[in-house]
Protein backbone atom coordinates (compact mmCIF):
# COMPACT_ATOMS: atom_id res chain seq x y z
CA UNK A 1 0.00 0.00 0.00
CA UNK A 2 1.44 3.35 -1.03
CA UNK A 3 1.41 5.95 1.72
CA UNK A 4 0.44 9.52 0.87
CA UNK A 5 3.23 12.04 1.05
CA UNK A 6 3.32 14.21 4.17
CA UNK A 7 2.86 17.84 3.20
CA UNK A 8 3.62 21.18 4.77
CA UNK A 9 -0.12 21.53 5.42
CA UNK A 10 -0.07 18.28 7.42
CA UNK A 11 2.65 19.71 9.63
CA UNK A 12 0.71 22.96 10.09
CA UNK A 13 -2.49 21.13 11.02
CA UNK A 14 -0.61 18.88 13.45
CA UNK A 15 0.88 21.84 15.31
CA UNK A 16 -2.18 24.07 15.00
CA UNK A 17 -0.53 26.93 13.14
CA UNK A 18 -0.76 28.32 9.60
CA UNK A 19 1.15 26.95 6.63
CA UNK A 20 2.86 30.32 6.38
CA UNK A 21 4.22 29.95 9.93
CA UNK A 22 5.61 26.48 9.19
CA UNK A 23 7.15 27.75 5.96
CA UNK A 24 8.85 30.64 7.74
CA UNK A 25 10.33 28.37 10.41
CA UNK A 26 11.68 25.94 7.82
CA UNK A 27 13.17 28.83 5.84
CA UNK A 28 14.58 30.49 8.95
CA UNK A 29 12.53 33.64 8.37
CA UNK A 30 10.16 35.71 10.50
CA UNK A 31 9.88 36.38 14.22
CA UNK A 32 8.42 33.07 15.40
CA UNK A 33 8.65 32.18 19.11
CA UNK A 34 11.16 29.51 20.15
CA UNK A 35 8.31 27.44 21.59
CA UNK A 36 6.44 27.39 18.29
CA UNK A 37 9.62 26.71 16.33
CA UNK A 38 10.34 23.69 18.54
CA UNK A 39 6.80 22.35 18.08
CA UNK A 40 7.14 22.65 14.32
CA UNK A 41 10.55 20.96 14.20
CA UNK A 42 9.29 18.17 16.45
CA UNK A 43 6.27 17.70 14.18
CA UNK A 44 8.50 17.58 11.10
CA UNK A 45 10.50 14.77 12.70
CA UNK A 46 7.44 12.93 14.06
CA UNK A 47 5.51 13.02 10.79
CA UNK A 48 8.51 12.39 8.60
CA UNK A 49 8.03 15.50 6.52
CA UNK A 50 10.76 15.89 3.90
CA UNK A 51 10.97 19.42 2.43
CA UNK A 52 11.42 19.69 -1.32
CA UNK A 53 15.03 20.84 -1.58
CA UNK A 54 14.57 22.34 -5.03
CA UNK A 55 11.48 24.24 -3.95
CA UNK A 56 13.30 25.36 -0.85
CA UNK A 57 16.26 26.69 -2.76
CA UNK A 58 13.98 28.61 -5.08
CA UNK A 59 11.74 30.01 -2.38
CA UNK A 60 14.71 31.16 -0.34
CA UNK A 61 15.49 33.70 -3.00
CA UNK A 62 14.18 37.10 -2.06
CA UNK A 63 11.28 38.05 -4.32
CA UNK A 64 10.02 41.57 -4.84
CA UNK A 65 6.84 40.45 -6.61
CA UNK A 66 3.33 40.58 -5.23
CA UNK A 67 1.07 38.38 -7.32
CA UNK A 68 -2.34 39.83 -8.20
CA UNK A 69 -5.18 37.94 -9.93
CA UNK A 70 -8.17 39.98 -11.11
CA UNK A 71 -11.16 39.01 -13.26
CA UNK A 72 -10.76 41.68 -15.94
CA UNK A 73 -7.94 44.01 -16.90
CA UNK A 74 -10.29 46.05 -19.10
CA UNK A 75 -12.52 47.06 -16.18
CA UNK A 76 -11.47 50.44 -14.78
CA UNK A 77 -12.37 49.52 -11.20
CA UNK A 78 -9.59 46.94 -11.07
CA UNK A 79 -7.09 49.30 -12.64
CA UNK A 80 -7.81 51.76 -9.83
CA UNK A 81 -7.27 49.02 -7.25
CA UNK A 82 -3.89 48.11 -8.75
CA UNK A 83 -2.90 51.79 -8.67
CA UNK A 84 -3.76 51.82 -4.98
CA UNK A 85 -1.67 48.70 -4.42
CA UNK A 86 1.33 50.15 -6.22
CA UNK A 87 1.17 53.39 -4.22
CA UNK A 88 1.84 51.36 -1.06
CA UNK A 89 4.05 48.55 -2.36
CA UNK A 90 6.43 50.49 -4.61
CA UNK A 91 8.00 52.53 -1.77
CA UNK A 92 8.84 49.20 -0.09
CA UNK A 93 10.56 47.90 -3.21
CA UNK A 94 7.73 45.57 -4.19
CA UNK A 95 6.20 45.24 -7.65
CA UNK A 96 2.80 43.87 -8.63
CA UNK A 97 2.55 41.13 -11.25
CA UNK A 98 -1.04 40.94 -12.50
CA UNK A 99 -2.87 37.96 -13.99
CA UNK A 100 -6.40 37.84 -15.43
CA UNK A 101 -8.99 35.17 -14.58
CA UNK A 102 -11.78 36.31 -16.95
CA UNK A 103 -14.30 35.38 -14.23
CA UNK A 104 -13.40 31.72 -14.88
CA UNK A 105 -12.26 29.57 -11.90
CA UNK A 106 -10.24 27.30 -14.21
CA UNK A 107 -8.39 30.24 -15.72
CA UNK A 108 -7.83 31.50 -12.17
CA UNK A 109 -6.00 28.25 -11.33
CA UNK A 110 -3.71 28.76 -14.33
CA UNK A 111 -3.01 32.37 -13.36
CA UNK A 112 -2.20 31.41 -9.77
CA UNK A 113 0.12 28.60 -10.90
CA UNK A 114 1.96 30.87 -13.32
CA UNK A 115 2.49 33.60 -10.74
CA UNK A 116 3.60 31.15 -8.05
CA UNK A 117 6.33 29.96 -10.43
CA UNK A 118 7.77 33.47 -10.12
CA UNK A 119 8.18 33.07 -6.33
CA UNK A 120 5.93 35.94 -5.16
CA UNK A 121 6.35 37.37 -1.70
CA UNK A 122 2.57 37.74 -1.30
CA UNK A 123 -0.71 37.32 -3.16
CA UNK A 124 -3.72 39.61 -3.66
CA UNK A 125 -6.69 37.94 -5.31
CA UNK A 126 -10.23 38.88 -6.35
CA UNK A 127 -12.86 37.30 -4.13
CA UNK A 128 -15.87 37.22 -6.43
CA UNK A 129 -15.39 33.72 -7.85
CA UNK A 130 -16.32 30.33 -6.43
CA UNK A 131 -12.68 29.34 -6.05
CA UNK A 132 -11.70 25.80 -6.95
CA UNK A 133 -10.06 23.63 -4.30
CA UNK A 134 -6.98 23.45 -6.51
CA UNK A 135 -6.58 27.23 -6.25
CA UNK A 136 -7.15 27.15 -2.50
CA UNK A 137 -4.54 24.43 -2.12
CA UNK A 138 -1.95 26.25 -4.23
CA UNK A 139 -2.32 29.43 -2.19
CA UNK A 140 -2.46 27.59 1.13
CA UNK A 141 0.65 25.52 0.49
CA UNK A 142 2.77 28.37 -0.82
CA UNK A 143 3.04 29.86 2.65
CA UNK A 144 2.90 33.58 1.83
CA UNK A 145 0.38 36.27 2.83
CA UNK A 146 -2.84 35.98 0.81
CA UNK A 147 -5.28 38.90 0.72
CA UNK A 148 -8.69 38.73 -0.91
CA UNK A 149 -10.19 41.93 -2.33
CA UNK A 150 -13.62 43.24 -3.35
CA UNK A 151 -15.32 40.72 -1.04
CA UNK A 152 -15.62 40.21 2.71
CA UNK A 153 -16.80 36.61 2.89
CA UNK A 154 -13.30 35.13 2.78
CA UNK A 155 -12.23 31.88 1.14
CA UNK A 156 -9.44 30.56 3.33
CA UNK A 157 -7.21 33.63 3.13
CA UNK A 158 -5.37 35.74 5.69
CA UNK A 159 -7.51 38.84 5.20
CA UNK A 160 -10.48 40.06 3.12
CA UNK A 161 -10.83 43.70 2.07
CA UNK A 162 -13.91 45.03 0.31
CA UNK A 163 -17.47 46.35 0.49
CA UNK A 164 -20.62 44.53 1.55
CA UNK A 165 -22.30 43.87 -1.79
CA UNK A 166 -25.53 42.83 -0.11
CA UNK A 167 -25.59 46.20 1.67
CA UNK A 168 -25.05 47.99 -1.64
CA UNK A 169 -28.16 46.39 -3.11
CA UNK A 170 -30.11 47.15 0.05
CA UNK A 171 -29.20 50.83 -0.11
CA UNK A 172 -30.45 51.17 -3.68
CA UNK A 173 -33.71 49.42 -2.77
CA UNK A 174 -34.22 51.67 0.26
CA UNK A 175 -33.61 54.72 -1.91
CA UNK A 176 -36.11 53.53 -4.54
CA UNK A 177 -38.71 52.96 -1.82
CA UNK A 178 -38.07 56.40 -0.33
CA UNK A 179 -38.66 57.92 -3.78
CA UNK A 180 -41.96 56.05 -4.06
CA UNK A 181 -41.11 53.67 -6.91
CA UNK A 182 -43.45 50.67 -6.99
CA UNK A 183 -42.47 48.71 -10.12
CA UNK A 184 -38.69 48.19 -9.87
CA UNK A 185 -36.51 46.03 -12.08
CA UNK A 186 -32.98 44.67 -12.13
CA UNK A 187 -30.79 44.48 -15.24
CA UNK A 188 -27.57 42.47 -15.24
CA UNK A 189 -25.26 40.11 -17.13
CA UNK A 190 -22.90 37.21 -16.39
CA UNK A 191 -24.46 36.52 -13.00
CA UNK A 192 -23.39 32.91 -13.48
CA UNK A 193 -19.78 34.09 -13.11
CA UNK A 194 -19.96 37.02 -10.68
CA UNK A 195 -21.20 35.96 -7.23
CA UNK A 196 -20.78 39.50 -5.90
CA UNK A 197 -23.29 40.89 -8.40
CA UNK A 198 -25.60 38.13 -7.22
CA UNK A 199 -25.24 39.35 -3.64
CA UNK A 200 -26.16 42.89 -4.66
CA UNK A 201 -29.24 41.55 -6.40
CA UNK A 202 -30.16 39.49 -3.32
CA UNK A 203 -29.89 42.54 -1.06
CA UNK A 204 -32.00 44.58 -3.46
CA UNK A 205 -34.71 41.91 -3.75
CA UNK A 206 -34.72 41.26 0.01
CA UNK A 207 -35.62 44.86 0.84
CA UNK A 208 -38.19 45.10 -1.93
CA UNK A 209 -39.87 41.86 -0.89
CA UNK A 210 -39.93 43.13 2.67
CA UNK A 211 -42.00 46.05 1.39
CA UNK A 212 -44.31 43.70 -0.50
CA UNK A 213 -42.92 44.63 -3.92
CA UNK A 214 -41.82 42.19 -6.61
CA UNK A 215 -38.73 42.84 -8.71
CA UNK A 216 -38.72 42.24 -12.46
CA UNK A 217 -35.37 40.70 -13.42
CA UNK A 218 -33.75 40.76 -16.84
CA UNK A 219 -30.25 39.33 -17.18
CA UNK A 220 -28.38 37.40 -19.82
CA UNK A 221 -25.32 35.33 -18.96
CA UNK A 222 -24.24 35.34 -22.61
CA UNK A 223 -23.77 39.13 -22.68
CA UNK A 224 -20.77 41.05 -21.27
CA UNK A 225 -21.09 43.55 -18.42
CA UNK A 226 -20.83 46.55 -20.76
CA UNK A 227 -22.84 49.55 -21.94
CA UNK A 228 -24.06 47.80 -25.09
CA UNK A 229 -25.55 45.05 -22.95
CA UNK A 230 -27.27 47.67 -20.82
CA UNK A 231 -28.92 49.09 -23.93
CA UNK A 232 -30.04 45.68 -25.22
CA UNK A 233 -31.36 44.42 -21.88
CA UNK A 234 -33.18 47.68 -21.14
CA UNK A 235 -34.93 47.32 -24.49
CA UNK A 236 -35.96 43.77 -23.56
CA UNK A 237 -37.15 44.93 -20.14
CA UNK A 238 -39.37 47.70 -21.47
CA UNK A 239 -40.84 45.41 -24.11
CA UNK A 240 -41.75 42.90 -21.40
CA UNK A 241 -42.62 45.30 -18.57
CA UNK A 242 -43.52 48.70 -20.07
CA UNK A 243 -44.82 50.02 -16.74
CA UNK A 244 -41.45 49.61 -14.97
CA UNK A 245 -40.58 52.82 -13.08
CA UNK A 246 -37.04 52.21 -11.72
CA UNK A 247 -34.07 50.06 -12.78
CA UNK A 248 -31.10 48.89 -10.71
CA UNK A 249 -28.23 47.93 -13.02
CA UNK A 250 -25.37 45.52 -12.32
CA UNK A 251 -22.81 48.31 -12.78
CA UNK A 252 -22.46 51.90 -13.94
CA UNK A 253 -21.44 50.94 -17.49
CA UNK A 254 -24.64 48.98 -18.05
CA UNK A 255 -26.66 51.78 -16.42
CA UNK A 256 -25.20 54.41 -18.75
CA UNK A 257 -25.94 52.17 -21.73
CA UNK A 258 -29.49 51.66 -20.53
CA UNK A 259 -29.97 55.39 -20.02
CA UNK A 260 -28.77 56.11 -23.56
CA UNK A 261 -31.49 53.79 -24.89
CA UNK A 262 -34.17 55.30 -22.64
CA UNK A 263 -33.25 58.84 -23.73
CA UNK A 264 -33.26 57.79 -27.40
CA UNK A 265 -36.77 56.39 -26.98
CA UNK A 266 -38.00 59.62 -25.42
CA UNK A 267 -38.35 58.42 -21.82
CA UNK A 268 -38.12 61.18 -19.23
CA UNK A 269 -35.59 60.31 -16.55
CA UNK A 270 -36.32 60.20 -13.67
CA UNK A 271 -39.95 61.40 -13.98
CA UNK A 272 -41.08 58.44 -16.08
CA UNK A 273 -38.39 55.94 -15.16
CA UNK A 274 -35.40 56.06 -12.80
CA UNK A 275 -32.01 54.35 -12.98
CA UNK A 276 -29.18 53.51 -10.59
CA UNK A 277 -25.89 51.66 -10.92
CA UNK A 278 -23.00 50.36 -8.86
CA UNK A 279 -19.26 51.11 -8.49
CA UNK A 280 -19.10 54.86 -9.07
CA UNK A 281 -17.09 54.80 -12.30
CA UNK A 282 -19.67 57.01 -14.03
CA UNK A 283 -18.92 59.88 -11.63
CA UNK A 284 -15.81 60.87 -13.58
CA UNK A 285 -17.43 60.39 -16.99
CA UNK A 286 -20.83 62.06 -16.75
CA UNK A 287 -21.41 65.54 -18.14
CA UNK A 288 -25.16 66.15 -18.17
CA UNK A 289 -26.34 62.85 -16.71
CA UNK A 290 -25.30 62.24 -13.13
CA UNK A 291 -26.09 58.63 -12.36
CA UNK A 292 -27.32 57.64 -8.92
CA UNK A 293 -24.90 54.92 -7.85
CA UNK A 294 -23.09 53.18 -5.04
CA UNK A 295 -19.54 54.44 -4.88
CA UNK A 296 -16.70 52.47 -3.30
CA UNK A 297 -13.16 53.75 -2.73
CA UNK A 298 -11.46 51.40 -5.17
CA UNK A 299 -8.04 53.05 -4.86
CA UNK A 300 -8.40 52.72 -1.09
CA UNK A 301 -9.24 49.03 -1.38
CA UNK A 302 -5.93 48.49 -3.16
CA UNK A 303 -4.05 50.52 -0.56
CA UNK A 304 -5.63 48.69 2.36
CA UNK A 305 -4.92 45.28 0.82
CA UNK A 306 -1.28 46.23 0.30
CA UNK A 307 -0.93 47.54 3.84
CA UNK A 308 -2.19 44.16 5.04
CA UNK A 309 0.45 42.48 2.88
CA UNK A 310 3.20 44.57 4.46
CA UNK A 311 1.92 43.90 7.97
CA UNK A 312 1.84 40.14 7.42
CA UNK A 313 5.29 40.17 5.85
CA UNK A 314 6.50 41.94 8.99
CA UNK A 315 4.73 39.32 11.16
CA UNK A 316 2.22 41.87 12.42
CA UNK A 317 -1.43 40.86 12.95
CA UNK A 318 -4.21 42.12 10.68
CA UNK A 319 -7.98 42.06 10.97
CA UNK A 320 -9.40 39.03 9.12
CA UNK A 321 -12.14 41.17 7.56
CA UNK A 322 -11.88 44.87 6.65
CA UNK A 323 -15.18 46.27 5.38
CA UNK A 324 -14.92 49.26 3.06
CA UNK A 325 -17.94 51.64 3.16
CA UNK A 326 -20.55 51.70 0.40
CA UNK A 327 -21.65 55.27 -0.31
CA UNK A 328 -24.97 56.11 -1.95
CA UNK A 329 -24.31 58.98 -4.36
CA UNK A 330 -27.50 60.68 -5.52
CA UNK A 331 -27.60 61.92 -9.10
CA UNK A 332 -30.32 63.25 -11.40
CA UNK A 333 -31.44 59.79 -12.57
CA UNK A 334 -33.61 59.01 -9.53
Amino acid sequence: MKLSKVTLVDVANHVGVSSMTVSKVLRGRGSISEKTQKKIRDAVQELGYVPNKLAGSLSSRTSNLVGVVLPSLSDVIFGEMVSGMNSVLRPRGLTTFVGESLYDPNVEVEAISTILSLQPAAFIIYGGLERLEQSRSLLRNWGCPVIEIWDIKGQGVDCSVGPSHCEAGQKIAEHFLARGFQRPAYVGAELNKDILAGRRLSGFVEVMHGAGIEVKQVHDDALPRQAASGRELTKRLIEDAPDCDAIFYLNDAMAMGGLSWLHAQGFEVPDRIAAAGFNGTSLAQSVRTHLTTIDVDRFGVGQTASNCVLSLMDDKPVEPVITVPTNLVLGNTT
